[in-house]
């Protein structure tokens, strides 16, 4: 599989040095891999192509890093001329809050960009189970914020969806109101609760989210808190994902650097395709590289079929 041509469908850029990201600029309580000190760093194109050397990568997808928030189109600009001078990203998922009174504003100067193709907006989430109302501001029961998400539709974006396990039931009510906009599950739904009852309301969730159309799911981010990445478990969890969703609608990304907090980009890859070895030559593309191009909108040179 060395000759795999591969989309990595999530990554992330960042220069500290020419750009504001706080999150990289505070103290590191609550991250939800923990200590993350090694990401403040900068994170160039140079640093991906050093670390993803082991594998054929034809195109990536950029998404947005939790640039400052009062610069949202910022971010694209940059990327773009990132993209000019250093051929990657391929695309770019950006940002524009939601419940905000500028939300239109945003998502309409963001999808004047040729690159962007979709919006990731986190809604407000609670800390666990039960601990945020359901029409709490910002939340995804808030009305205000699925208005704003209801005008997707309109710029031709697609969401990608990132919200912990515990908000996945909510999400499927929310994936319904938007049946004409594609749906990208991040980082596999975050299985973060391994026990038997933390799977058991993942899988349902998933499952769930798997019978509606519109939603297709990233296989990436496996990593826990205060726990080394282990290959059996997350092959279980890819495996049981793309039995729910199908290769068609299954892309697997690096989520780099983050995930380099865990696992390296050379290893992690190289896991994905020990994970899908006896998979068709068809399923395997549609894995690595054709349902983020569908997904994305990305026109690539040539098919290495």
């Amino acid at each position: 599989m060395d000759d795999l041509p591969i989309v990595d469908a999530h990554h992330h850029l960042w220069d500290l040095d020419a750009n504001r990201y706080p999150w990289l600029a505070e103290p590191d309580d609550g991250f939800f891999l923990g200590d993350y000190s090694a990401l403040k760093r900068n994170n160039l194109p140079a640093d991906y192509r050093r670390e993803s050397c082991e594998h054929n990568i034809v195109a990536t997808v950029h998404c947005e890093a939790e640039w400052d928030r009062d610069d949202q189109v910022g971010e694209t600009v940059w990327l773009e001329g990132i993209a000019a001078a250093d051929d990657m990203p391929d695309a770019i998922v950006a940002h524009a809050w939601f419940d905000q009174a500028n939300t239109e504003q945003v998502l309409a100067a963001q999808a004047a960009h040729p690159m962007v193709r979709g919006i990731r907006s986190k809604p407000r989430t609670g800390e666990r189970p039960g601990t945020l109302a359901a029409d709490a501001p910002g939340s995804m029961g808030d009305p205000r914020w699925r208005a704003g998400l209801k005008l997707l539709a309109t710029y031709d974006l697609s969401y990608d969806l990132r919200v912990p396990l515990w908000h996945l039931p909510d999400a499927v009510e929310v994936v319904r109101l938007i049946p004409e906009t594609a749906v990208v599950i991040n980082h596999t739904g975050f299985p973060w609760d391994r026990s038997a009852e933390g799977m058991d309301l993942w899988r349902q969730a998933m499952r769930a989210m798997a019978a509606e159309a519109n939603v297709v799911v990233k296989l990436s981010e496996f990593g826990l808190k205060d726990r080394p990445w282990d290959y059996d478990e997350n092959r279980a969890i890819v495996l049981e994902t793309i039995d729910m969703f199908g290769p068609g609608r299954c892309m697997f990304a690096s989520n780099q650097p983050v995930a380099g907090l865990r696992i390296g980009f050379n290893d992690l890859y190289h896991a994905y395709k020990r994970m899908v070895a006896d998979f068709s030559r068809a399923e395997q593309l549609a894995l690595f590289r054709d349902t983020a191009a569908r997904t994305y909108r990305l026109a690539l040179d040539g098919d290495a079929a």
